[in-house]
């Protein structure tokens, strides 16, 4: 008869943080390919799959049955798909707000946003700069900041929005 995770989950939270990794060997092909269902990209259901992990791992103590390891990692898997989508649909509003025959050069578009995020308050710019320069997740960076999650996406959108104004004032002070 085979260790079940239950055996697994203990000892990681005896400290036998090591033991994580057999977790992560008997599940990390199955949650690829829920993951990948889901997104239709491997490369980025990788990226996905080893934040579920990371997530799991930092919040093992708050599995209340370790018989239903898998399902507790499908849901934050599902969470974790749904702000990468977020993400990546509020990354294309950003892009988009530029009109794609704009008379600005790469690297004015480049000055542009970077004096747009230097305009941003600071909670919102050092959100911004954690969550793309320094590509954190969401989760990484409620944790930097010692900030719910929550706080940390509503942040985010209105930083958004901030740069989508400021961008867009600019491009109109460069066609006058």
């Amino acid at each position: 008869m085979g260790v079940t995770d239950r055996f697994y989950i203990q000892r990681c939270l005896d400290g036998y943080s090591e033991d994580f990794r057999l977790l992560v060997q008997r599940y990390q092909t199955v949650l690829l390919a829920h993951t990948a269902g889901k997104l239709g990209d491997r490369n980025q259901a990788e990226e996905v799959t080893q934040e579920v992990f990371v997530r799991a791992y930092f919040n093992l103590k708050k599995l209340k049955k370790p018989e239903s390891f898998l399902a507790w990692l499908f849901g934050i898997a599902d969470h974790v798909v749904k702000e990468h989508q977020r993400s990546k649909q509020q990354n294309r509003q950003i892009a988009d707000s530029l009109p794609e025959k704009s008379p600005m050069s790469a690297h004015s578009r480049d000055c542009a946003l970077e004096q747009a995020i230097a305009e941003l308050p600071d909670k919102y710019r050092q959100m911004i700069l954690l969550r793309y320069y320094a590509g954190l997740s969401c989760c990484q960076v409620a944790e930097q900041l010692n900030m719910p999650l929550g706080t940390v996406t509503k942040n985010l959108s209105r930083a958004y929005a901030a740069l989508r104004k400021s961008l867009l004032r600019q491009e109109q002070n460069e066609k006058l």
